[in-house]
């Protein structure tokens, strides 16, 4: 008799002989992610996939949207085009703040709010900053912990390098996919500073600039021109201790706003207090936006500035082709570094050195004329 398995019959240490156990992973689906990754689609299947929602293959779009190989921006271009006639439903929405406003459980808190209703929702960033200070949308991502995990939320790290005109083309083709994907709420989060509002505002319908109450004087903390952008300015972490200077900075940005001229849209701005960690006056802020769209597409404003920024994305495209054909120029490339070194030498002048360089991109592209790209 076998005295020691006896011993261990019906207790918890005791393993049955010959029970295989699970495998952790589920090999087939392993299998079809790889093929997937290995087999390149065509336009018409991209377009379809993104069609029906399919957010692997809308973040491979937009990583092909922002790859600087020639091809892949072929491909893009080719996959917006096609997608073009089923965007533009949903409501576009910039979103900025001074440092420390807490953007991230600002974004979370309004973006559950909205998903909670079925709204579909795509949050994306310009961070023109972010080769050099390594940007901060990955640690917003991680800190979006709900809202990341949402069945209605699709979160897309920005750029991680590149010019502000560069990030920007990049942002508005991500929106063009994103509405094509069916999302009906889009968020464009600046984490930079400074220029990165003007592009925002550029692609968006409504402007939304959060500020803090309490830290010094409230109307030195912002650009007076970002504060003429905006439609609506909100004050967060508006709780507890600060709802008395939360007021107080709602009653000061209201007077400041009167000495601006009048908005284009006709649209006077609102100024409001929120506290998106107490989820207070989130839905206020979202009946402010509504009420903007509202209004300005029965006064006709909101298709006309949609026209406008088509317009003005046309020109900065042009405008970015040719700054990236003038620096990628052989020739400019072989003679500025002698242009810098005499300029610096106070040998000539900026304004001469720029006229040669400019005169010798003219002569070699008349020399070497290139198809357009």
């Amino acid at each position: 008799m076998n005295t020691e398995h006896d011993s261990h019959h019906g207790s918890a240490l005791h393993v049955n002989d010959g029970v295989e156990q699970p495998d952790q992973i589920n090999r087939a689906a392993v299998e079809r992610i790889k093929k997937s990754k290995r087999r390149q689609l065509s336009d018409d299947e991209f377009v379809k996939e993104i069609l029906d929602g399919n957010r692997i293959v809308l973040s491979k779009a937009i990583t092909l949207a922002e790859s600087t190989n020639p091809l892949h921006h072929q491909q893009a271009q080719n996959i917006i085009a096609k997608c073009l006639p089923h965007a533009g439903n949903s409501i576009r929405i910039g979103i900025t703040g001074v440092p420390g406003v807490g953007k991230s459980t600002f974004i979370e808190a309004l973006g559950k709010y909205l998903t909670a209703m079925n709204f579909k929702l795509a949050v994306l960033a310009i961070d023109p900053s972010s080769s050099r200070t390594k940007g901060s949308i990955l640690g917003d991502k991680t800190r979006m912990e709900e809202l990341s995990v949402d069945a209605n939320a699709f979160i897309r790290p920005s750029p991680s390098a590149g010019s502000l005109g560069g990030v920007a083309r990049k942002t508005r083709e991500s929106i063009i996919l994103c509405e094509a994907a069916g999302f009906n709420v889009i968020f464009v989060e600046t984490v930079g500073v400074g220029q990165s509002e003007i592009a925002v505002h550029s692609m968006v319908d409504f402007f939304l600039l959060l500020m803090l109450a309490g830290a010094g004087d409230e109307l030195q903390g912002i650009k007076r021109g970002i504060m003429e952008m905006a439609d609506a300015i909100f004050i967060n972490k508006a709780d507890g201790e600060n709802m008395k200077s939360a007021a107080r900075a709602q009653n000061e940005y209201k007077n400041a706003l009167h000495l601006f001229p009048p908005a284009q849209s006709g649209w006077i701005p609102k100024v409001g207090t929120c506290s998106a960690r107490s989820k207070l006056g989130i839905e206020k802020v979202w009946e402010t936006i509504t009420e903007y769209s509202d209004f300005t597409r029965e006064n006709g404003y909101f298709d006309q500035r949609r026209r406008e920024q088509k317009n003005l994305i046309m020109y900065d495209a042009i405008n970015e082709g040719l700054k990236s054909d003038f620096y990628e120029n052989s020739e400019v490339r072989k003679k500025l570094p002698e242009l810098i070194a005499k300029l610096q030498a106070d040998e000539i002048s900026e304004y001469v050195a720029a006229q040669k360089l400019t005169e010798l991109y003219f002569i070699n592209k008349k020399q070497n004329p290139s198809k357009p790209r």
